[in-house]
């Protein structure tokens, strides 16, 4: 309704005001032009909002928040719609442009924070009167637990939106504090069965200070369910800022957040992953060729190598390089290469020293299997001795696997398993902190590695 409110400000301010002044006449005549606009101007600024994730969650909003992002997501959309459609209009003077972007981004800012501020208004009403609620289960059993139950049934009457089923404790004891109230669910191992039995949709954990050694293993069971999820926070987390004011009125709660990156920035990380490979792919020809050809000569044997890796969600793919090690290099089982592997051919070395071999991976990044930027895929083995040390090493799984890697760009290849134990902080800390500009300044590094010929 409000694009197709502010396009039709813009018809008409066109028709009886641009027009007029132009040609000396006003007559307001809704053309074939204007119904064709009404069509295609509501998908677009649709799609807009699809794209940029604005959809996501809408009844757990904060309309300020909200009045914001309508505020520029409609100036960057109205100047797009400037160029598109004004831009070509003849006018009696250039202020006409200026005139006619002002009138239709201020009847387009104004139409959508009006009807999505009286939308928020009555969402926020219902909840508070209790006709929306989401279900959802407090992890915790005793003093903490108990408090911030009791805090959010008694909100002033007010309620906070959570339909509580029961509770979930992460130890053994008999008796629980928190029985008084909710329903003893079972203990924190039955979690995935629990969300999907009672249709959970958010997570409270209040665990005791005794109980936090088991936090990891709590968050690692929570890891791919789609739930909200929210924690009490200790006095670190609050002077971080990890505290939101928005976290439940009174009562300060951190949440944790699934989502590694916008969907808009998603979306633009997948495009540029297409087009730069596509473009790697027919552009360096030659490169791949010629490489290609001294790999046949070089050595006796298959130019290409696929492995077996695990990828986005846990998925298998075959990973492909250029072959840089003698054949049958793995015949006594799996083994990762070290600095003065003897398995790895002259020209191999080379390969590897400036990466060359990593260039059939631009074909994984197109077919999907792996991104340009991104942890570097591992083989199950591996992964599985990765785990033992380091159980939250899945939470990898989380994106797709990359060509290069923040990891990859600090540490480098790992030759044993305390390597890859010690290269995955960085990728963690890539992943907890992913954007296109962290992916831009990723590849500027690796592209400097390269140059430089510091592969490790």
């Amino acid at each position: 309704m409000a694009a197709i409110l502010s396009y039709t400000s813009l018809f008409v301010f066109r028709k009886l005001v641009v027009e007029a002044e132009k040609f000396g006449l006003s007559h307001l005549e809704f053309t074939q032009s204007y119904y064709i606009g009404l069509l295609m101007i509501p998908v677009f600024w649709l799609t807009v909002y699809h794209v940029t994730d604005f959809y996501r969650d809408i009844y757990r909003r904060s309309r300020l928040k909200d009045l914001f992002y309508t505020f520029n997501t409609s100036l960057l959309g109205s100047i797009f719609i400037f160029f598109a459609l004004i831009l070509d209009d003849s006018v009696a003077s250039y202020t006409d442009y200026y005139r006619g972007f002002l009138v239709y981004f201020s009847s387009h800012f104004f139409f959508t924070a009006l009807f999505r501020t009286l939308l928020t208004t009555r969402t926020a009403y219902r909840i508070r009167s209790g006709n929306i609620a989401f279900n959802s289960i407090m992890i915790g059993s005793n003093e903490k637990a108990a408090e911030l139950y009791a805090k959010l049934e008694s909100e002033s009457n007010r309620k906070t939106g959570h339909n509580f089923v029961g509770f979930v404790s992460v130890d053994n004891n008999i008796r629980f504090l928190l029985e008084k109230n909710l329903e003893h669910l079972g203990n924190h191992k039955a979690l995935p069965n629990i969300i999907q039995e009672k249709e959970i949709e958010e997570v409270i954990i209040a665990i005791e200070s005794s109980e936090h050694h088991k936090m990891e293993e709590v968050l690692n069971l929570l890891e791919e369910k789609p739930v909200k999820i929210k924690m009490i926070p200790d006095t670190y987390d609050i002077i971080s800022g990890k505290v939101r004011m928005e976290s439940m009125r009174s009562i300060p709660l951190v949440e944790i957040n699934h989502q590694l990156m916008p969907v808009w920035q998603m979306v633009l990380k997948r495009i540029f992953d297409i087009v730069s490979s596509a473009l790697v792919l027919i552009l360096l020809s030659p490169l791949y060729f010629t490489v290609m050809m001294i790999t046949k000569i070089s050595d006796k044997g298959p130019v290409f190598f696929k492995q077996k890796r695990v990828g986005f969600q846990g998925k298998e793919f075959y990973m492909y390089k250029f072959r840089s090690m003698v054949v049958d290099a793995e015949e006594n089982g799996p083994q990762l290469s070290s600095e003065n592997d003897e398995r790895i051919t002259p020209w191999g070395k080379i390969m590897r020293k400036y990466r060359l071999d990593e260039l059939p991976q631009f074909y994984n990044v197109l077919t999907g299997d792996m991104s340009i930027v991104g942890p570097r895929p591992e083989r199950k083995y591996y992964m599985e001795l990765i785990s033992q040390h380091a159980p939250h090493y899945r939470y990898l799984q989380k994106v797709r696997p990359g060509i290069t890697s923040w990891g990859m760009v600090k540490f480098g290849y790992a030759s044993n398993v305390d390597e890859m134990v010690e290269r995955l902080k960085y990728d963690v800390i890539y992943i907890e902190n992913m954007s296109l500009l962290n992916d831009i300044k990723i590849l500027i590094y690796t592209v400097i590695i390269v140059l430089q010929g510091r592969g490790k």
